[in-house]
């Protein structure tokens, strides 16, 4: 990881304990500037690595290799880089350790600019980000916001869990899943009785986020067709499209599934909707109150009727008896090639948890139990099911 002199230089101590927190390996590189900006001590102690400046340590004369480094590094991600560093990056301007070591790597190189709104808008520095990326670097764009001039515009170095996002993309790109696309369904619906009450349910999209989540990691291209969820993710291989209601579920789901080589229906979807939407809230003018429910789109049949036959469909099942009875029905009846149950009596699955409990049927009828997990090793095992599954139908 390349620092250069740049205010948002505080921020590269946030980003390498985020990368280290994430199993990387991290060594730094520093700009003499930068030690204006943060110290070498605050960097090393994150990275657990020394962190190299100069040369050569005129004390000693030891000499910092960076050729070694271009060598060693699978990754250089060079975070701020100011406008002068990304000048002498075109250039070849070798003037610091920083610039000798990324004209030697042999690896991936991504940068995330940071400087003034007017600097990053200068032709100059456009050209310059544009000449690095036809040479194969990665460019992580900068934010919009309050700078450190008082201006309000784009400039702000991309914030560190966002770059970390980055970061696994790159890695990504290789993945088991790569260059697949993949149709998500995630959260709850809701279903308007009102203009300000209506009928949902307990998810909280937690699971279906984290599958998204892990398979943008294996390199798919990822769409979440979400009902409103708290849960947040940024990924570059990831689109969110929202959604509130059932019916509004199930037009995303139709208008994006040709181009889905898998679909994985997670969304807890409601299955019945308000007859008669009142366009005024209602008053309670009575003891009592009917409401008049009629049935939703059944998605995973609809998909299940109308997908390619190429196309892997993964359904869930949350159950509250006869578990493994009904998750089978409900395989055979929509047409899926595997189906995730979950049960309402296991403690610590099911909604609104950080974890989760399932058993996994796929079409040859193979049933495989998984014990309680945190979800995203959760997603893992779907994932990993699915890949299977996949490489056993081509097979």
């Amino acid at each position: 990881m390349g620092v250069t002199g740049s205010i948002a230089a505080y921020k590269s101590a946030l980003l390498v304990r985020a990368l280290v927190k994430e199993g990387a390996e991290v060594k730094v590189v520093m700009t003499p500037m930068a030690k204006q900006f943060i110290t070498p001590l605050t960097l090393a102690t994150l990275s657990k690595n020394p962190i190299v400046v100069d040369f050569y340590n005129p004390e000693n004369g030891d000499w910092n290799s960076h050729v070694s480094l271009g060598i060693w590094a699978d990754l250089f991600l060079i975070a701020p880089a100011t406008a002068a560093t990304m000048g002498k990056m075109v250039s070849g301007v070798a003037d610091n350790l920083l610039i000798t070591t990324y004209l030697s790597a042999k690896c991936p190189v991504a940068v995330a600019p940071a400087m003034d709104l007017d600097m990053y808008k200068h032709p100059s520095t456009q050209e310059n980000m544009r000449i690095l990326s036809e040479r194969g670097a990665y460019i992580i764009e900068p934010a919009a916001g309050e700078l450190a001039s008082g201006l309000e515009g784009k400039g702000r170095m991309e914030e560190p869990d966002r770059i970390v996002a980055h970061v696994e993309a790159i890695f990504a790109k290789e993945g088991s899943m790569a260059g697949r696309n993949l149709l998500i369904t995630a959260g709850p619906t809701c279903e308007t009785i009102d203009p300000v009450r209506y009928i949902t349910n307990h998810s909280s999209g937690k699971m279906g986020y984290a599958i998204a989540h892990e398979a943008a990691n294996r390199g798919a291209k990822v769409k979440i067709i979400s009902g409103p969820v708290t849960v947040k993710l940024f990924h570059p291989n990831v689109e969110i499209i929202n959604v509130t209601s059932a019916q509004e579920m199930f037009e995303a789901t139709k208008s994006n599934l040709d181009g889905a080589d898998a679909v994985v229906l997670c969304a807890a979807v409601a299955d019945f909707t308000v007859a008669e939407k009142a366009d005024k809230k209602i008053k309670r003018e009575k003891s009592d109150y009917n409401l008049r429910l009629t049935p939703t789109q059944d998605i995973a049949a609809w998909v299940g009727a109308n997908k390619r036959p190429s196309t892997f469909l993964a359904g869930f099942a949350l159950e509250t008896n006869d578990e493994l009875e009904n998750a089978k029905g409900k395989l055979v009846r929509k047409n899926l090639d595997m189906i995730v149950l979950n049960s309402m009596q296991d403690k610590g699955a099911g909604f609104k948890t950080d974890t989760n409990k399932i058993t996994i049927i796929s079409r040859d009828g193979a049933v495989e139990e998984f014990p309680l997990k945190s979800k995203e090793l959760v997603a893992m095992d779907i994932l990993d099911n699915m890949e299977r599954l996949q490489r056993c139908s081509k097979d």
